[in-house]
């Protein structure tokens, strides 16, 4: 550590990191439960519950990032201990709005509470992207000559949380009451904020040499404009513009355009030639590591469940491996280099998303041998390639910094998710057109998504089926659809690699890898 001040700041920090974590662990477990019963939810509104406190992350992070320096950190850390403080006030609400209320009154009740409980979701995401937002750029400030190093650290806070959140759901299982599992969140949040508070916060290392506004705008440039802001506001669209509006799927190109001529105007600059490149590999990254890391933990879960354990046992045992993993990061990317360790992530992960599209009928020690591999290579992923964006982009200070975050979040959500979702459907449907024809063309349906038009298998129409073989043969044909997609995901860490390996040469024609450092003015 730097010194004792920056010891307390970077520890502040790293509590706020789990309390963002513990937050979106205990929802997404509850939204799988306790909240489907207690106010009534179909699965489309579960998914718009879940969604709640997610896509706020990655709009409020490059948001925040335009002008979190001006603001400054303190001010975003208040602003996201408030918000854990509203959402945790707005849940309790929604708790006592369907307690004790029976009979016609309880329709009415479940309505009320699930607003409340959605609204308090967004709000809830809004402040964990705020978290982001104030706690990368700190770091990379004070320890800006082993960013990758303190990144990975720093970021060890996440699957802490989900560690503390998984052991906490374990050990609440029997407990109705979800206030308790909910309002633990209160206790990190304090924390954290008795911490930082009196604390004085540095100016970032962009400001601290003299960079100006313009010229962080010009690192991330047109190029960085048009995928950040075009992923926020087709993500705005997505759940803010009611379907009955009938609005164009390409209206959100339209305030995209907007920024991007902006953007232009202002700084003339198509935007750093290799922070465009990391921005492509960014997509793919994430859409490995959360898209691909969920669908991979819902596989683990039935075995477990079948061997007797609590499937949240996955959960802690999966974000254990990246807790340890991530303090022991220093290591490895003094031998390897950030751009080495993620070469050599991308080829861990691939492998281990491999290893586990054979897995469809082995048992628990199987699946977690494999699973132990992929977790071992999406590890590092997230917070080395902020480390790689802050130690070769200096210039662009918390706006490329973050923005890199909310591109990774917003495209698994509105890229990556369905693209996994419509690999699924496509191979289960084909899959149970060469086994059984006739009962592919009853129980199949034509749908459209963002990237064009797929067949699925209708829920309605496959609830109708009733003779034994044809129940077999759809069972046989979504498993083996379900594993031959994932199989398929191993597509992503092999493009990475290969994007890795042509920055690793491009790095040996220079010397080899060097961090920017920028001298204070």
């Amino acid at each position: 550590m730097n010194n004792r001040h920056d010891k307390i700041l970077f520890w502040g920090c790293f509590i706020a990191l789990i309390t963002t974590s513990y937050a979106f662990i205990s929802r997404m477990i509850l939204c799988g439960g306790q909240f489907v019963t207690d106010f009534g939810l179909d699965k489309v509104a579960v998914g718009e519950l879940q969604g709640a406190g997610i896509w706020p992350f990655g709009v409020s992070i490059i948001i925040f990032s335009l002008f979190i320096d001006r603001i400054g950190y303190k001010v975003a850390m208040i602003f996201s201990f408030v918000s854990y403080l509203i959402y945790t006030g707005m849940a309790f609400m929604a708790y006592h709005a369907i307690h004790g209320v029976t009979g016609s009154e309880l329709i009415a009740a479940q309505h009320h509470g699930h607003q409340l409980l959605y609204w308090g979701s967004i709000i809830l995401g809004l402040g964990n992207g705020s978290v982001e937002a104030y706690a990368n750029p700190i770091v990379a400030t004070m320890f800006n000559q082993d960013k990758a190093k303190w990144l990975n650290r720093l970021h060890a806070g996440w699957p802490g949380g989900l560690v503390l959140g998984g052991l906490c759901t374990i050990a609440l299982a029997n407990n109705a009451d979800w206030r308790l599992t909910l309002g633990l969140i209160l206790i990190p949040a304090f924390i954290f904020f008795f911490i930082l508070i009196g604390l004085k916060f540095p100016k970032s290392e962009r400001e601290q040499a003299g960079i100006g506004y313009v010229q962080m705008l010009k690192e991330l440039g047109m190029f960085g404009a048009l995928v950040g802001f075009g992923l926020v506001f087709a993500q705005l669209q997505q759940v803010l513009v009611p379907a009955a509006w009938a609005w164009p799927s390409w209206a959100f190109w339209v305030p995209t355009g907007l920024v991007v001529l902006v953007f232009a105007a202002v700084t003339k600059s198509f935007g750093r030639l290799l922070l465009a490149w990391l921005i492509i590999i960014m997509m793919p990254q994430a859409t490995t590591e959360l898209g691909t890391n969920g669908w991979i933990t819902a596989l683990m879960e039935d075995p477990m469940k079948a061997a007797g354990y609590n499937a949240a046992w996955v959960l802690v045992y999966t974000s254990a491996i990246m807790l340890i993993l991530r303090f022991c990061a220093g290591p490895l990317i003094h031998k390897f280099s950030p751009p080495g360790l993620l070469l050599t992530c991308s080829a861990l992960a691939g492998l281990g998303i491999l290893a586990l599209s054979k897995t469809a009928h082995s048992g628990t020690g199987t699946i977690f041998a494999a699973a132990t591999l992929f977790g071992i290579g999406i590890t590092f992923f997230w917070p080395t390639i902020l480390g790689l964006t802050s130690e070769q982009c200096p210039k662009g200070g918390a706006l490329t910094l973050n923005a890199m975050g909310g591109i990774g979040m917003l495209a698994v959500g509105i890229l990556g998710s369905p693209f996994l979702g419509y690999m699924q459907e496509n191979t289960t449907t084909l899959q149970l057109r060469e086994t059984n024809p006739a009962l592919y063309q009853q129980v199949t349906v034509k749908k459209n998504y963002l990237l064009g038009a797929y067949e699925a298998i209708d829920p309605d129409k496959k609830a109708a089926i009733t003779d034994e073989k044809s129940l077999n043969d759809l069972k046989a044909a979504e498993i083996s659809g379900k594993f031959s997609a994932l199989g398929k995901m191993a597509m992503f860490p092999m493009f990475t690699f290969l994007c890795y390996l042509l920055l690793i040469g491009y790095f040996k024609t220079r010397g080899g890898y060097k961090p920017v450092l920028l001298d204070k003015k």
